[in-house]
């Protein structure tokens, strides 16, 4: 018996179903499950056991010299990249609404055009006289680059292949129509089918694409998850709208290293480059206050200090709030249960709020035992002295685990004017980076020595 067709597509996921329902089985979004007409696939005469061209073989030994790269100028946006643009790469961008993507590609593309590049940025949502309103404001009215405003995909690749740019940018992918799928903008399908054929366009011709892409309420790219195997280097544009720092993140790059951070911050003429994040991250941070403790945290290749802020207080309610902001949750609840199990230190019957200060998003268990101490010191109203960073992994059992690039947060710590860093014992670090180091081997002793309590 032969498999009902999944012609019924999740909006969200991407999930496929033979019949319709209002709640989706995979994700749980409601009313995201879309009739769709499936992609061809193809003659059915031809079989893959016809013979095709043969493909060259090479050994690992073999030594091919790394691509070129274009720098922009802009420095957090070359090293997101790995050093700059590369010809014939495919870059999707996403972001939540108004967080700054359209702004950041229009620098990019003046920055790009001005170094040498044909740049040509197709917008599918805003129209040309908005898009130059928006260069104006920025002072990037002479740079070279051309523009056009155009949803139909087959009009925009015949364009692309005529003008054979360095770099197109497509502003975004989800406002992409190919009339060759039977399904409206922004499905799965057309989002599917758009990203195939600009990734192919960029393969084909030596040109490199930037792709905008739109994210859902979790903070994933909308539409499948294929995209993001499509392209070489998917990136976030993360951010909080009241505050001004802007996180440009790498989570995939298949020509440089991913995780890597660039961080700008959002003024009147523009997004401007933050060189020294720690600074900035730490600008507004006033004297010892309880339940704030600074994290040496690691982002890519390079060392942040960020602010963890608590505050612990009586529940008014039957069941205690857990909230959190910039960390993880579930990693919150576990790290509560290691000081209740392991400590004796009980939260039951109190509101717990966790804040990562500026917007920024952690998410390395070295901030485990930064968590620990801000959530204590809420709880205890003990301020930590406000020269002490703190950094280290808790375990299950109790214990402190150490971290990696120990020396290179010690040295960011010093060099911000921090003298005391607690973190677990062990390790390999070259040095302490000229600073006082108290070691722990296990929360049950950080919680004594330094709190009192347990």
């Amino acid at each position: 018996m032969a498999k009902a067709p999944l012609n019924f597509v999740c909006q969200s996921c991407g999930a496929g179903f033979s019949k319709w329902s209002g709640r989706c089985e995979n994700c749980g979004e409601w009313n995201s499950i879309q009739e769709e007409t499936p992609l061809s696939s193809g003659p059915k005469s031809k079989a893959l056991t016809a013979r095709g061209r043969t493909i060259p073989l090479t050994d690992l030994a073999s030594k091919e010299a790394p691509p070129p790269r274009t720098a922009s100028g802009l420095d957090e946006l070359d090293r997101v990249l790995g050093g700059g643009l590369v010809p014939a790469s495919a870059v999707l961008v996403g972001g939540d609404p108004g967080i700054g993507k359209s702004t950041l590609l229009l620098q990019a593309a003046a920055s790009f055009a001005r170094a040498g590049l044909s740049v040509i940025y197709i917008s599918g949502e805003e129209a040309s006289a908005q898009i130059r309103l928006r260069a104006q404001r920025l002072g990037l009215a002479d740079a070279p680059v051309k523009l056009a405003t155009e949803t139909n995909l087959r009009d925009i690749v015949t364009t692309l292949d005529t003008e054979r740019p360095d770099l197109a940018i497509v502003d975004s992918i989800q406002t992409m129509w190919a009339d060759n799928v039977d399904s409206a903008p922004g499905s799965v399908s057309q989002v599917r089918a758009a990203a195939h054929e600009l990734t192919t366009f960029a393969k084909k011709r030596g040109s490199a694409v930037i792709m905008v892409g739109h994210v859902t309420k979790d903070g994933q790219i909308a539409g499948p998850r294929v995209v993001e195997h499509m392209v070489d280097t998917v990136l976030y544009f993360e951010g909080e709208r009241g505050h001004q720092f802007r996180i440009l993140r790498s989570v995939k790059n298949r020509f440089g290293p991913a995780d890597e951070i660039g961080v700008f911050e959002m003024t009147g003429a523009g997004l401007a480059e933050v060189s020294n994040p720690s600074a900035l991250f730490l600008s507004e941070r006033g004297g010892p206050t309880p339940g704030s403790v600074v994290f040496a945290g690691i982002e890519g290749t390079r060392p942040v200090l960020v602010e963890f802020q608590a505050l612990v207080a009586p529940s008014p309610h039957s069941q205690a709030r857990r909230s959190v902001v910039g960390w993880d949750g579930g990693r919150l609840a576990m790290i509560l249960a290691v000081l209740e199990s392991r400590c004796g230190i009980p939260f039951a019957g109190l509101d717990v709020y966790l804040n990562v200060a500026g917007g920024m998003k952690i998410g390395e268990p070295a901030a485990d035992l930064a968590v620990a101490a801000a959530l204590l010191s809420a709880r205890e109203d003990a301020a930590l002295p406000a020269e002490t960073v703190v950094f280290g992994e808790i375990s299950l059992s109790g214990s402190l685990r150490p971290v990696g690039q120990t020396e290179n947060r010690l040295k960011e710590a010093r060099k911000l004017g921090f003298s005391t860093a607690i973190l677990p014992l062990g390790g390999k670090e070259g040095g302490s980076g000229g600073m006082n180091l108290t070691r722990m081997g296990d929360l049950t002793t950080f919680v004594g020595e330094i709190f009192g309590a347990g």
